[in-house]
């Protein structure tokens, strides 16, 4: 595969781990995680029968998620999570039980590699990367909570401008269950930008039973908020830039109110049970 196309990435015990993971302060209140940072696909499992081409698309990775992840954490000074394998193999931002857990079929592609997975090949990708990831994030909100500073956590995904051909005429979007402690600010602050065309629970709804909101999150009770940002928008380096320089002007003050992030269980987990691209 070209550079520019699905990195190859062998995840074998003698090389890298499935999990990028960048220090930070417990101090700064915030974890950050991207579920969908990367379009590499291991070694052993080829191009899963695709053209090149699909790994350039929303449907391999979160085009610019990555790069805003990581300078938003680096401006925060904050601790974050980043995926290195494509949500073709596995879509870590899903329910262990949800059939788009591997997917076979993702905007109008066909996907071979996956078209015949049987139960025993979705468990052993579950052990293999989404257990990697699951446990890394476990274990850095377990650190947080136990020296006394509740993160707020803050995952960064990006959308296509155009659905299905609809149009989707919204910059950004900040996702939410049924905890709005961050997400309502982010969702004002940004919406007092009068270029913005923002949206509250857009393109998607944020109640998605199993994802990693929910699971690493709402369970806990941790405020949490999940940004949606146009993919045209941060699918270069200065794009991504200004927009991570964006979020932490507006995080930054937010999450230094400890008393924001104090876990705060709800009586509902989540407000419906949806489904999300």
């Amino acid at each position: 595969m070209s550079a520019s196309a699905a990195r190859i990435l062998d995840v074998s015990s003698s090389t890298p781990h499935p999990v990028e993971t960048i220090a930070g302060s417990l101090e700064s209140g915030v974890l950050i995680l991207c579920d969908h940072a990367s379009n590499a696909v291991p070694e052993d499992y080829g191009d899963l029968g695709l053209p090149l081409a699909e790994f350039e698309r929303h449907i391999a990775y979160d085009i610019g998620a990555a790069a805003v992840t990581r300078s938003l954490a680096k401006r925060l000074g904050a601790p974050a999570i980043l995926t290195r394998f494509s949500r073709l193999v596995i879509d870590p931002n899903r329910g262990r039980d949800d059939p788009t857990l591997v997917m076979r079929l993702s905007d109008g592609a066909v996907v071979p590699g996956n078209a015949k997975v049987d139960e025993a090949e979705v468990q052993r990708r579950i052990a293999r990367f989404y257990d990697p990831y699951d446990a890394a994030i476990q274990a850095a909100v377990e650190n947080a909570i136990g020296t006394g500073n509740p993160p707020v956590i803050v995952t960064i995904h990006s959308f296509t401008p155009l659905w299905r051909g609809w149009p989707r005429p919204w910059h950004v979007g900040i996702l939410w269950d049924v905890d709005d402690r961050f997400a309502r600010p982010l969702l004002d602050g940004l919406a007092a930008e009068d270029s913005l065309v923002v949206g509250d629970n857009e393109p998607y709804d944020g109640a998605l039973a199993g994802d990693t909101i929910d699971r690493h999150a709402t369970v806990l009770g941790l405020a949490n908020a999940l940004v949606e940002i146009r993919q045209d928008l941060i699918a270069t380096d200065e794009g991504a830039e200004e927009w991570a320089k964006r979020f932490a002007t507006l995080l930054k003050p937010l999450a230094a109110q400890a008393d924001r992030r104090i876990p705060k269980l709800h009586a509902t987990r989540t407000r419906e049970r949806l489904r999300r691209h």
